[in-house]
């Protein structure tokens, strides 16, 4: 069997005219099996179904914060920089994946982009929702894991990384709001801050999370795991 076509998105600086994404998101969908290839963000949206044809998974990256406005709010103060072009693109290409059952993975902005391309929100700051959270911004080497997440018995992601706690890393200040459609929290940190929602559907692959596994899967057993459940995913999906 041939290696799945992993489609991963990317991002797009406006002021340097350039598309680009850490070579994180490719070395760990490599050393799993799979293929990757890089989306380019200024795509129009004629030309999604096209290119998510040539793939059997999709991996949404991490990146700056979503436009709020995609959720129905106002931008909060906490609401860091925000590109247009980058939250169409997976807008749309996210929603196609979903509509096709094109395996997903989400990473860090990856699990917001997912939630709100399924009708949910983001909490556009922790410090807003959560009176004394834990520090997410870690400021520590990006492989090392700062604080532990804790796994819901029968989901997706517990029977791939381990029931009880488990270590992760984390770089983000926002977070999960109202889950999108179909979807469930699979995974929490102690302060209550989702680390992981998947489809209520165990029959299909569509998982998103809010550390950073691609930063980790060299020196952590259950970050390479997590990619090699996704690549063995997209093995059994015919592009279409």
């Amino acid at each position: 069997m041939s290696s799945p076509i992993i489609g991963i998105t990317s991002i797009y600086d406006e002021q340097k005219n350039r598309i680009w994404h850490t070579g994180y998101y490719f070395e760990a969908v490599l050393a799993a099996g799979g293929v990757p290839i890089m989306l380019p963000v200024l795509a129009e949206e004629k030309h999604v179904s096209q290119m998510l044809s040539l793939c059997q998974g999709l991996l949404l990256p991490g990146g700056g914060d979503m436009d709020p406005l995609l959720f129905g709010e106002e931008p909060h103060p906490g609401n860091g920089e925000i590109c247009p072009q980058c939250d169409r693109f997976e807008m749309a290409i996210t929603q196609e994946a979903l509509e096709r059952d094109v395996p997903i993975l989400g990473i860090c902005r990856g699990v917001q982009t997912l939630n709100v391309a399924a009708g949910g929100t983001v909490c556009q700051d922790i410090l807003e929702e959560i009176n004394s959270p834990l520090k997410h911004s870690q400021e520590a080497p990006k492989w090392y894991p700062t604080h532990n997440i804790t796994t819901m018995p029968g989901t997706r992601i517990e029977k791939i990384i381990g029931s009880g706690k488990t270590r992760v890393n984390s770089f983000h200040h926002q977070m999960v709001g109202r889950l999108g459609e179909n979807l469930q929290v699979s995974a929490l940190a102690p302060d209550g801050v989702v680390e992981a929602l998947e489809h209520i559907d165990s029959n299909k692959f569509v998982l998103g999370v809010q550390y950073h596994p691609e930063a980790m899967w060299k020196t952590d057993k259950k970050a390479r795991e997590l990619f090699i459940a996704f690549i063995q995913a997209a093995k059994k999906c015919k592009s279409k």
